[in-house]
């Protein structure tokens, strides 16, 4: 049976989500518009791709007449943490398989870090599955409105105002670093050397398009996340 405070505590968790991507997919869909994506093609995107930062790449690499394979094969690169986030959040997860396999289409970075954070911290913590549910529905819910919303409203929007939106996602990403890194050495150190590493291959590579760089950061920082030692072995 789902107990009222599962819910209560999903729907307040989800709350900090939602606002946060209302912005973020206002922006979306401002950009799908000015990339020549109609209403209807925006909201499509945010509702079946589902995946914040992938999807301004592929608008950009859209915009940059990229093929698809490159779209498709850089979009997939960096979503491919999910795979270990969802392993991650599985083991907390008090569900059947079936259920917990539904309940990973909702997993983002956002969802996970709030879900791990505020609805099952702990090493002995459980997460119920209405709990992340209702996570989950409201961070989607405000995706795919804000979208939708953004592309509808794209003509009457400032320009000055549209340029401001985009620092939107960095915003959201910068507000989930800094809580992970205050609390782990290893995290701040593989997303530095995610950024360094896109720089230089920026700066080395110049005729490389921006999907190939984020490539090239995404499997040099995860490469270098394996070779640092657990927090657990390092001796304080």
């Amino acid at each position: 049976m789902t107990r009222p405070g599962e819910l209560s505590r999903g729907l307040g968790a989800g709350l900090s989500v939602a606002l946060g991507y209302l912005p973020v997919a206002l922006t979306f869909g401002v950009l799908a518009g000015q990339t020549g994506l109609s209403p209807a093609e925006a909201a499509g995107m945010s509702a079946w791709v589902y995946a914040g930062a992938s999807q301004f790449l592929a608008l950009r690499m859209i915009a940059a007449a990229a093929s698809p394979l490159q779209i498709v094969l850089a979009t997939f690169i960096l979503n491919f943490r999910h795979f270990l986030m969802g392993a991650s959040l599985a083991r907390k997860l008090s569900a059947r398989r079936g259920i917990a396999a539904a309940l990973s289409y909702w997993l983002t970075d956002e969802t996970f870090v709030v879900a791990s954070i505020r609805l099952a911290s702990g090493p002995e913590a459980r997460l119920s599955a209405a709990s992340f549910l209702v996570l989950g529905l409201m961070a989607y819910a405000s995706w795919v409105g804000g979208t939708l919303a953004g592309a509808l409203l794209a003509q009457w929007i400032p320009a000055a105002v549209m340029g401001s939106l985009g620092i939107g996602l960095y915003a959201l990403f910068i507000a989930l670093l800094v809580p992970s890194i205050r609390k782990s050495w290893r995290f701040g150190l593989v997303a530095g050397a995610s950024a360094a590493i896109g720089f230089a291959v920026s700066r080395l590579a110049p005729a490389l398009s921006e999907g190939w760089i984020l490539i090239g950061a995404t499997l040099g920082a995860s490469a270098l996340g394996t070779l640092l030692p657990a927090e657990s072995e390092v001796q304080p």
